[in-house]
């Protein structure tokens, strides 16, 4: 790698490594308040840093009204639905599990191009499908497959964590046209914003499901939770990952996500007490073999 390809991938490995770590961040957080309460306040504070970021870089510019139906769609989608999934899934899933489901989100973009945009599918990705789809089954179950056959599928949070996947594939896929026509930090930012905007709403005017209330019961380590998933989850770690992007091949970027389950799980363990069973080493592995053998070429 070029002296000048190193701070790119620093960048990227920096923004991998938060957002492995951001799943336990989100537990940590949700000991103390609701799920809408951590997204409004993790959000507040993204706003305010890529806002920052937008005006340093002089980038800021409204988007056309014609546009605001777009982005208020990838708002909703890929901050205000997408958060609340995994925000209320890992109350009752483990955040190492977590990571590792979202780790198929490339399944579901392929399954999206083969479904919708009637792109062909190779052998080489179907066994990739097949492998990471055991690879899920072997994870959410810690091995107890018989399980499946009672109609059990691991935790109930693991199910909107799926979800999560296929809804964040989906966002991938609209926010391309976006990313053509807007430097990704402005996009991002007026993309969160009304992300936020829609929380709001939740935040303000459900009562008992969260709201400013709920605020005062946060302790000094789910401030720090909160703290970490704004300033670095949802601030820093988008510009760092963009600009990667911008300076380096996005297949060597996006190389760099496979560490982010394995982040997850170290970290899950050493905080949160979670287990490193072999039955999620192994489903882990074989979703990750199954995600390389989908996005490689041959």
């Amino acid at each position: 790698m070029s002296r000048g390809g190193i701070l790119p991938a620093l960048e990227a490995i920096f923004a991998v490594l938060v957002w492995g770590a951001s799943f336990i961040a989100t537990k940590v957080a949700l000991r103390d308040v609701s799920p809408v309460t951590v997204v409004w306040l993790r959000f507040a504070i993204g706003v305010l840093i890529l806002g920052g970021a937008v005006l340093a870089r002089r980038q800021f510019a409204w988007p056309a009204p014609k546009e605001l139906g777009y982005f208020a769609l990838l708002g909703f989608l890929g901050i205000t639905f997408h958060q609340w999934l995994q925000s209320t899934g890992l109350q009752t899933s483990q955040a190492s599990t977590t990571a590792w489901i979202v780790a198929t989100t490339p399944i579901f973009m392929a399954l999206l191009g083969w479904l919708v945009l009637r792109e062909k599918i190779s052998l080489r990705q179907a066994l990739g499908i097949a492998l990471a789809t055991g690879g899920v089954l072997l994870v959410v179950t810690g091995g107890d497959l018989v399980s499946l056959v009672k109609g059990q599928f691991g935790a109930s949070g693991d199910i909107l964590i799926l979800i999560s996947s296929l809804n964040w594939a989906v966002f991938s896929a609209l926010s391309r046209r976006g990313l053509q026509r807007h430097p990704a930090t402005r996009m991002m930012f007026f993309v969160m914003l009304i992300g936020w905007l829609f929380t709001s709403l939740l935040f303000f005017a459900s009562p008992g499901a969260g709201g400013p209330e709920e605020i005062a019961l946060l302790t000094w380590q789910s401030w720090l939770g909160v703290l970490f998933l704004g300033v670095f989850c949802s601030g820093l770690a988008y510009i760092f990952w963009y600009d990667a992007l911008q300076a380096l091949p996005a297949s060597q970027v996006g190389a760099f996500l496979y560490l982010e389950p394995l982040v997850a799980m170290v970290v899950a363990a050493i905080i949160l007490g979670e287990p490193l069973l072999l039955a999620s080493i192994a489903g882990g592995g074989l979703i990750l073999g199954g995600v390389w053998l989908v996005q490689s070429r041959g």
